[in-house]
């Protein structure tokens, strides 16, 4: 009995040996199977981190002292007076700035391109370099150029001057049009973004109230006024304050404008209506439209090319009541000592950025 019950005990203690070593011969089998394949190792890669927003962080950045660079926010406040360089990374890289920088072709700004990165300097700036500045990637199939608006990086510049709350302008006297179906802004911008401005009214003396849904302020535009009446007209200016004395901006006249947009709407006529040989006539082409939208003039006409004739363009805002302003635009042809050839159709073209419009009179002998 002893002798059966020592064999049994070693028949046990063989299998309980057999069945670990199948369990770890299973795992170190399995082991292997996750890291070969095909006699290679395979490694198994995490996906890489993505931003929360899904768009990729700002490529441009500001040149600091000791090649230090700091990436530039939506905004940004800057001392004047001390040069700003800034950077794009990117091979093909485009700029914009403040307009009045590329308008008068200012020797203080210069972009230069290299095969990594662009680079923007400007020297000496001053309160009235505060603005925008933005870079963007472009992107070639071929000839086909494009901006890439996925790689679009701005960043709004404050060169703060405790001396010039408010933006300079190069106008002294800025007309605002207002019109019904639009917002207006009074373009009232400071360049310190914590300060605190006013809109006022010349004549009568009183500040206008601000409020959320009719009039709001933006320190990198100025004053929106998001449905302007006839009762905003006359003379404005802003007000600020930052620390210290308040200061105030340009002045700002306030116009409500009458007629809509679209292309020109012409009238045309001669006068005299009756006309004899030997007289001299004037055929008037006129346009009523937006105040601040530019009118051409092109014009056909009998003899033309071989009578000299005498052509005037000018323009004036007129006020048609009610507070309604209006540009009257006009272009004048006169012919002297009107002879046969001169009779026949005389076509006047108007066009403006919205279109064209062709009327035509007749003159003929009395």
């Amino acid at each position: 009995m002893k002798l059966q019950a020592v064999l049994c005990l070693a028949l046990i203690w063989v299998e309980l040996q057999n069945g670990s070593c199948q369990a770890i011969k299973r795992k170190k089998d399995t082991d292997e199977s996750n890291t070969h394949s095909g006699g290679k190792r395979v490694r198994i890669r995490q996906p890489a981190p993505t931003s929360r927003k899904g768009k990729p962080q700002s490529l441009l950045t500001q040149v600091l002292d000791k090649g230090r660079f700091l990436r530039l926010g939506q905004s940004t406040s800057l001392t004047p007076g001390k040069n700003v360089e800034l950077r794009c990374k990117g091979s093909k890289i485009r700029w914009s700035y403040p307009t009045y920088l590329g308008t008068f072709n200012d020797s203080r700004l210069s972009i230069k391109h290299s095969d990594k990165y662009s680079q923007l300097i400007l020297t000496s700036p001053s309160a009235a370099d505060t603005g925008s500045y933005s870079c963007w990637v472009i992107v070639c199939d071929g000839t086909d150029c494009q901006k890439d608006h996925d790689r679009t990086y701005a960043s709004y510049i404050y060169f703060t001057d405790k001396d010039n709350l408010f933006v300079p302008s190069a106008i002294h006297f800025e007309i605002v049009y207002l019109r019904p179906d639009r917002p207006a802004v009074v373009p009232c911008r400071v360049t310190e973004p914590q300060a605190k401005a006013s809109l006022h009214r010349e004549v009568p003396a009183e500040e206008i109230t601000s409020n959320r849904t009719l009039m709001t302020y933006d320190p990198t535009r100025g004053f929106i006024l998001q449905n302007p009446s006839a009762d905003l007209q006359g003379v404005f200016y802003c007000k600020a304050a930052s620390r210290g004395t308040p200061q105030i901006s340009t002045k700002y006249q306030l116009l409500y404008v009458e007629v809509p947009s679209g292309a020109p709407f012409v009238s045309l006529g001669a006068s005299p209506e009756l006309v004899r040989g030997g007289d001299n006539v004037n055929v008037t082409c006129t346009v009523l439209g937006e105040p601040e939208v530019d009118v051409s003039f092109n014009w056909s006409y009998p003899g033309q090319g071989q009578r000299p004739v005498h052509i005037q363009t000018l323009w004036r805002l007129v006020n048609r009541g009610m507070g309604h302003t209006t540009r009257v635009s006009q272009s004048i042809l006169a012919v002297e000592d009107i002879e046969t050839i001169d009779f026949g159709n005389y076509i006047c073209k108007a066009k403006n950025k919205h279109g064209e419009t062709i009327v035509t009179t007749k003159i003929v002998s009395s």
